[in-house]
């Protein structure tokens, strides 16, 4: 394809047009002035006139190529800096950076050339957004692949969202097993009412983005934010059309104008690391939990008690163990079945841990024996602990087919330093024996040493 330089046609034409000027020129002066014929009708008259459209031509496309040129030519230096900017990033991956000196054009006009310039500029702060965005996306998502520990996750994510999208507070809630749960928040004074905010219910009911604007001449009456905020954003995190939880996010107008269109890509970055974060919190309870009871299993429960010990130890704090057995279970399930039998464990595993303090450690440690591992409990704190146990589930009553089933239960304990013990198997050992003391002497009884 024959390839034309622009100005080169536009010579060619004023040339042309000013020296048909030039041309027709004797003849206009001619028509009106009183000008004898034989003065302007002569070869002379008409070389000079041709002479001059020809150079009137030639000076226009003088200062055409110099003023207009000079503008178009600084237009396609500038975009082959930013095309040479876009090459470097995708090449090295990296981004490249436009600062007004550089990329931007100066407009020093208000025409033609200048909204060529204006337009050039707009161009420019878009593509730069765009890759920030990018960039900051691409960041956030490498952020989230790191984390597999759903309160981690969570808590650098809302910090990264508040920072890249310049929002003063914010909260993350999900869905877990059927319930509303607060994984993280800032910025916000009472985010635990958050589970229940008819805004946050709308968005998982709905799977849409809902968006509140507050004018600033409005007075917002127990709001749960500790600023003024102009715009709040709740923003559905969705993995493969389920709602997996909301982010909430509140700001200014700075915030919003960016953070509308932005909020969707950090989003469905979160919804899939959400996802393994929340497949990963499953199979970690999986591997640690009894899958009866709930409480933790022999192999991690026994893994805890170790790492209590060695806390203990290096502390010099005490540690008490209790073991708990249920009197004549046998009797149990032969009566009424082994069914009855698990739900019995179900509810007693219940009430026991209604009977313990937050911290203490709850392990089925075999059949129908269970231990509690007591972090800072003196051999007087383990009596009490477990007296109260004993008696709660002594009280309790197991309902079946309009029958109640009454148990209860046998406890053998000790605490650390008490009983100068090596290790913890020993301390296990030492509760065990107080356990089979409380069988010989009757059951339904707490023998602490």
């Amino acid at each position: 394809m024959t390839k034309y330089k622009i100005f080169n046609i536009l010579a060619f034409f004023m040339i042309g047009f000013g020296a048909l000027i030039g041309v027709i020129f004797p003849f206009f002066v001619l028509f009106v002035t009183d000008v004898e014929a034989d003065t302007v009708i002569n070869p002379l008259f008409f070389t000079m006139c041709i002479t001059a459209g020809i150079i009137v031509g030639i000076f226009n496309i003088f200062l055409a190529k110099t003023i207009v040129g000079a503008k178009l030519k600084d237009l396609g230096t500038h975009m082959t800096k930013v095309e040479k900017r876009l090459l470097k990033r995708s090449n090295s991956d990296t981004m490249a950076d436009c600062i007004v000196s550089d990329c931007y054009i100066k407009v020093l006009a208000n025409d033609e050339i200048g909204e060529c310039a204006n337009a050039f500029n707009s161009l420019v702060g878009a593509l730069h957004m765009a890759f920030t965005t990018e960039e900051s996306v691409k960041k956030f998502s490498e952020m989230l692949s790191s984390k597999l520990e759903l309160d981690k996750l969570a808590t650098e994510a809302l910090r990264s969202l508040l920072d890249n999208m310049n929002a003063l507070a914010g909260a993350i809630i999900i869905e877990k097993e059927g319930e509303l749960q607060l994984l993280s928040s800032s910025g916000i004074s009472t985010p635990e009412t958050l589970v229940e905010n008819y805004t946050v219910l709308q968005v998982f009911k709905n799977k849409k983005r809902l968006c509140l604007e507050f004018p600033e001449d409005i007075q917002l009456n127990g709001i749960l934010l500790d600023f003024r905020p102009r715009h709040i954003l709740a923003e559905p995190i969705i993995y493969k059309g389920v709602v997996l939880g909301v982010i909430v996010i509140a700001g200014t107008d700075v915030f919003i104008r960016d953070g509308k269109t932005n909020i969707e890509l950090y989003s469905q970055g979160l919804s899939l690391a959400l996802k393994n974060a929340i497949t990963h919190d499953q199979l970690q309870k999986l591997a640690a939990n009894d899958p009866l009871t709930g409480v933790f299993n022999r192999r991690f429960g026994l893994l805890r008690l170790q790492e209590e010990f060695s806390r203990a130890i290096r502390t010099s704090q005490p540690l008490g163990i209790l073991i708990i057995d249920i009197d004549y279970f046998k009797k149990v399930n032969d009566t009424y079945g082994h069914l009855v039998g698990d739900k019995i464990l179900i509810q007693m595993t219940e009430t026991a841990k209604s009977a313990m303090r937050e911290g203490d450690v709850f392990l089925r440690y075999g059949g129908e024996e269970f231990a509690v591992v007591l972090p800072g409990a003196s051999p007087v704190d383990a009596y009490k602990i477990a007296e109260r146990i004993r008696r709660y589930i002594e009280e309790a009553s197991f309902a079946y087919n309009l029958q109640d089933i009454k148990i209860t239960v046998s406890i053998g304990g000790t605490s650390f330093p008490n009983n100068n013990v090596e290790s913890f198997n020993q301390l296990l050992e030492t509760a065990d024996k107080n356990l089979y003391r409380a069988k010989e002497n009757g059951r339904n009884l707490v023998v602490i040493e």
